[in-house]
């Protein structure tokens, strides 16, 4: 992967949808060098997808935490696709140790932090939880996304 291939998966992480076109200006290359870039990376393995990004995850939320849990037996996938379904809830890893799974969530406010956390502690298979409030981030490698601007029609 050199510089170019970076600077693509750089403009497709803060936007997936752009066109062709669109990337290649920005990257100054042909379109059909920006498309044979993008074949590549996929066949290549590099890039397995694309998905949606919520607005929960691309504004960084006023409350934000993270919450340990303890899943009883062999309840852990379905534990997840019911995670899953939480908007407020940007990231879930799997761990070893006392935690079966860590999940990264945040929310508007205190109280809707709670009733997201009341709300999760009611999935069958959590058997205990522990939450930690994140109070500051003084370093990350995820991208911040602004939020996206729309043109008049």
């Amino acid at each position: 992967m050199d510089s170019l291939d970076e600077k693509l998966i750089t403009l497709l992480r803060h936007d997936a949808r752009r066109s062709i076109s669109d990337l290649a200006l920005d990257l100054g290359v042909s379109r059909a060098t920006a498309r044979a870039r993008m074949e590549r990376l996929e066949r290549s393995g590099e890039i397995i997808g694309y998905t949606v990004i919520l607005r929960a995850e691309a504004v960084e939320q006023p409350v934000r935490g993270i919450m340990m849990i303890e899943i009883e037996g062999h309840a852990t996938e379905r534990v997840i696709r019911a995670l899953g379904g939480f908007a407020e809830i940007s990231t879930i890893h799997t761990t070893n140790g006392r935690w079966d799974l860590v999940v990264e969530l945040s929310a508007e406010t205190l109280t809707a932090f709670d009733t997201v956390l009341r709300r999760i502690r009611m999935i069958a298979g959590i058997t205990s939880s522990e939450t930690n409030l994140l109070l500051a981030t003084p370093r990350s490698t995820k991208a911040r996304l602004g939020v996206a601007k729309r043109g008049s029609s």
